[in-house]
C-alpha cells in the first residue's frame, strides 16, 4: 500500500528510480541536483539497489557512460542542472539519435554567467531541440509520478527516445513537501522489465552512428523527427494508465478555471503554482481569467493547446528565459508558432521573470494580467516586459 510521507523532491525522484530497479546510474555532482545521485549512491552502496554506480569527472562522461550502458540493454539513469547539462550538450542528441531509452532529471538552473546557482529555464530551454522527450513538474508528488512514467515510456518498444523530467531548482528540488509513496507491491507490473530489441552483443558486432555523408544525413534526421512526434500517443496512454492506477492524473497541458475566462495565463514549471492564487484573486473580484499549465515540452502538443486556448480572447505568456537578441522568451514563441493561421489564433504578449531564482509573486501575476490586456487593448508594439526588473 501507498504511504504519506514528507521528502525532499530530489529524494522523491531517486525513489522513483529505486522503484524503477534502475541497473546504472552514471553521474555527476552540481547543485540543485546533488542530492539525487547522492541518495542513489548510498542506497547502492548499502546494498538496497543492485546497480551499478559509475562515478565520473564530469557531466559530458556521465552521458557518454550512459550511452554506452543503455545500448547493452541496461535501465539508465542520470541527473543533472544547469551547466551541467550544458556540457552534456553534444552527447544529448547522440542518445536521442541512437534512441537510447535513458531517464535523466533535470534540476533547472540558471546559466552562468555571473555565477547563479538558482532556478530559471535557461538551461532546458538550451536543450529543447535535443531530440528529447521532455515534460515538466511543479511539485515532489509530480516528480515522484513522472519519474516512474518516464522509465515506461522511454523502454516502450514504440518509442525508444531518452526523457528528461524537468523540476525546478530549489522551489521545487530542495522543497520537502507530503508524498503519497508507492511501495514495490504497488507499482507491481506497471513498469515491465528492461527489454531494449537491439542491445549491443560482442559475439555480433556493429557500428552505431559513426558515419553518415550528406546522401544519407537528411533521411537519418527525417526519420528520427517522424519517430518522436507519434510518441505522445504512448504518453497520453501511459500518463492515463498511471491515473487509472494510483488517481492521479496528468494531461499534456492542463487547465484552472479556464471555462468562461476572456484572458488566460500560459506559464510552465512551478510558478504555475503560485499563479492560480492570483487567478483565484482575481475571480474573486469577478475578473473572467484563468491559468493554462504546459507540461509536455516535446513533442509539442500543439491540438492540446489549440484546445485549450480556443474560447480565449487574450493570451499571456510567462518565460523564465530570455531569448537573446530575439522576440522574446522561447515558451511565447512556441506558443505564437503553435497558433500562427489557426482558427485559434490571437493576440498574445510576453512577460519574462523569475530568473535567477528571483521570486514571482502572486500580485506580480495578478499584474501581468491587467499590464497584459492593456498592451493588448490599446495595441502596443511591445515585444516583451520583464517583471521585478529594478531602476
Amino acid at each position: 500500500m501507498s504511504k504519506r510521507v514528507g521528502t525532499e523532491a530530489s529524494f522523491a525522484i531517486a525513489d522513483a528510480a529505486i522503484l524503477a530497479d534502475v541497473d546504472v546510474v552514471a553521474a555527476y555532482p552540481i547543485t540543485p541536483q546533488t542530492h539525487i545521485v547522492e541518495h542513489l549512491s548510498e542506497v547502492v552502496a548499502d546494498g538496497e539497489l543492485n546497480a551499478e554506480f559509475i562515478c565520473v569527472e564530469s557531466e559530458h562522461s556521465a552521458m557518454s557512460a550512459c550511452l554506452g550502458s543503455a545500448a547493452a540493454g541496461a535501465r539508465t539513469f542520470t541527473a543533472t542542472a544547469g551547466q551541467g547539462l550544458e556540457l552534456m550538450h553534444e552527447v544529448l542528441y547522440i542518445a536521442s539519435s541512437m534512441r537510447l531509452p535513458i531517464v535523466m532529471a533535470v534540476s533547472n538552473r540558471a546559466l552562468s554567467g555571473p555565477l547563479n546557482v538558482w532556478g530559471d529555464h535557461s538551461d532546458v530551454m538550451a536543450t529543447r531541440d535535443c531530440g528529447w522527450i521532455q515534460y515538466f513538474t511543479e511539485n515532489a508528488q509530480e516528480v515522484f509520478d513522472l519519474s516512474l512514467c518516464a522509465f515506461k515510456i522511454a523502454e516502450d518498444p514504440n518509442v525508444l527516445f531518452p526523457v528528461m523530467v524537468h523540476m525546478d531548482g530549489f522551489n521545487v528540488s530542495h522543497v520537502v513537501e507530503p508524498l503519497e509513496m508507492l511501495e514495490k507491491d504497488d507499482i507491481g507490473d506497471f513498469i515491465p522489465p528492461m527489454n531494449f530489441p537491439h542491445p549491443l552483443d560482442p559475439n555480433k558486432p556493429v557500428t552505431m552512428g559513426a558515419f553518415a555523408p550528406p546522401v544519407l544525413y537528411t533521411e537519418c534526421r527525417k526519420s528520427q523527427e517522424e519517430a518522436l512526434r507519434p510518441s505522445k500517443q504512448t504518453i497520453i496512454k501511459v500518463w492515463n494508465e498511471f491515473g487509472e492506477r494510483f488517481g492521479r492524473q496528468y494531461k499534456p497541458v492542463e487547465t484552472y478555471k479556464t471555462e468562461d475566462a476572456d484572458t488566460l495565463l500560459i506559464a510552465i514549471g512551478s510558478f504555475t503554482e503560485t499563479a492560480t492564487v492570483a487567478v483565484d484573486t482575481l475571480r474573486a473580484k469577478g475578473e473572467k481569467v484563468g491559468l493554462v499549465r504546459m507540461r509536455l515540452w516535446r513533442p509539442f502538443p500543439f491540438d492540446e493547446l489549440r484546445d485549450a486556448v480556443k474560447d480565449a480572447e487574450k493570451l499571456i505568456v510567462f518565460d523564465r528565459c530570455i531569448s537573446y537578441g530575439g522576440p522574446g522568451g522561447p515558451l511565447c514563441s512556441e506558443i505564437k508558432s503553435a497558433l500562427y493561421g489557426s482558427k485559434e489564433q490571437k493576440p498574445v504578449v510576453n512577460f519574462i521573470g523569475g530568473l535567477g531564482g528571483r521570486d514571482i509573486t502572486p500580485e506580480q501575476f495578478e499584474q501581468m494580467f491587467s499590464r497584459g490586456r492593456e498592451i493588448i487593448d490599446n495595441n502596443l508594439d511591445i515585444q516583451y516586459e520583464t517583471i521585478g526588473v529594478r531602476e
